[in-house]
């Protein structure tokens, strides 16, 4: 793409950046820019530009506020000792937005173009990427999304489209170490069905998902747990996270994909897994396997992963009348978790390809 670049008159100031990257907390700071580019039919993807960051005008009868037809990424740049500057597998993110674009009926940006819009982003604000002298984790959180932008009340694709990435700097996923965190096991709500959206990232499945989230709350839970929709049997993934569950022969099976998210992550630590000497399996998996799994000692572990939190380990399991204990491990939820982490942040040799340098 030809690609504009207007820059802000008034970026934020050096000791207010250096204030919010101290402590960034996770999507409240946003950097000076952001990008955008738009789709017709007739002119295809144009006017691809990096402009100030700042609000966006939207016609009330633009598609996206009525029929939700729009879809994201989440994905990170980080700053290494040396202070170069990468991202982790970007073009996976972007093959999965080609992913989530067809199955919400959405033009396909190419991911040669995903790139380097996500690219020429961070480079322009590059001063916004933290740094981590001390051992840290904190990053640059990128979020690419595209959404229907045309003003139009009829049921159907749009025909005009918008794509833009904003950043903004995030700190380390928990505050004060690790955690297990405990999960809510719902009965009620399912994530997605056969058919469905369930392997789109679009926020629709996020939105579906919050109900069942407060439940997990009021139960004091930190997470929730959808099941499939076909026969209220098989685990899926979290609100938004992928599971593992590590068995005591030192094999690994995580759910199958086709309604759920096919996490980057995810991805990555199957491949990651696999190098450590750990047989990976993608199947179905049985809530009834988990509970039984855990009380026997047949299964020792288990962890969620994704891009905000990485690899998190799973405490205890709750449900409506009933408690499965935590697992009675965390160490190689841990040690995939620090491998996956010293790639990311340059402190381990990259030996998958996975890291793409912007600077």
């Amino acid at each position: 793409m030809e690609i504009t670049t207007t820059l802000a008159a008034n970026p934020t100031d050096d000791a207010r950046l250096a204030e919010i990257l101290s402590n960034p907390g996770f999507g409240t700071n946003f950097s000076d820019h952001m990008f955008t580019v738009e789709w017709t039919p007739a002119d295809g993807w144009h006017k691809a530009r990096i402009t100030p960051y700042g609000p966006i005008t939207l016609d009330p009868a633009a598609a996206v506020l009525h029929y939700a037809q729009e879809t994201f990424e989440g994905m990170k740049a980080y700053r290494h000792d040396d202070g170069s500057i990468w991202s982790f597998r970007p073009e996976e993110n972007a093959k999965r937005m080609v992913r989530s674009s067809h199955r919400l009926a959405l033009p396909v940006l190419e991911p040669d173009d995903f790139v380097q819009a996500v690219t020429e982003l961070v480079k322009v604000d590059q001063r916004w990427v933290p740094g981590n002298p001390e051992g840290g984790e904190k990053s640059l959180y990128v979020r690419p999304f595209m959404f229907a932008s045309e003003k139009f009340l009829g049921v159907r694709p749009a025909e005009h489209v918008t794509f833009m990435v904003i950043t903004s700097p995030a700190g380390a996923y928990f505050k004060g170490g690790v955690k297990p965190v405990t999960l809510w096991l719902t009965e009620e709500y399912t994530r997605a069905g056969r058919g469905g959206m369930g392997a789109a990232k679009t926020g629709g499945n996020y939105a579906s998902s919050l109900v069942a989230q407060q439940e997990a709350y009021a139960n004091g839970c930190d997470q929730v747990v959808f099941l499939d929709a076909q026969e209220g049997r098989y685990v899926e993934e979290l609100g938004g996270m992928n599971m593992y569950f590590v068995f005591d022969d030192g094999s690994i099976v995580t759910p199958e994909t086709g309604t759920i998210l096919e996490g980057i992550t995810r991805s990555s630590i199957i491949e990651l897994a696999g190098k450590m000497g750990h047989h990976v399996t993608e199947r179905k998996f049985g809530i009834d396997e988990w509970r039984d799994g855990v009380s026997s000692g047949r299964i020792t572990e288990v962890f969620a992963c994704g891009t905000a939190a990485v690899v998190t380990p799973v405490g205890s399991l709750k449900w409506d009348g009933g408690e499965t204990p935590a697992p009675a491990s965390t160490d190689l939820t841990m040690r995939i978790r620090q491998a996956l982490v010293d790639v990311q942040l340059g402190r381990a040799d990259d030996t998958f390809g996975w890291m793409h340098r912007i600077v």
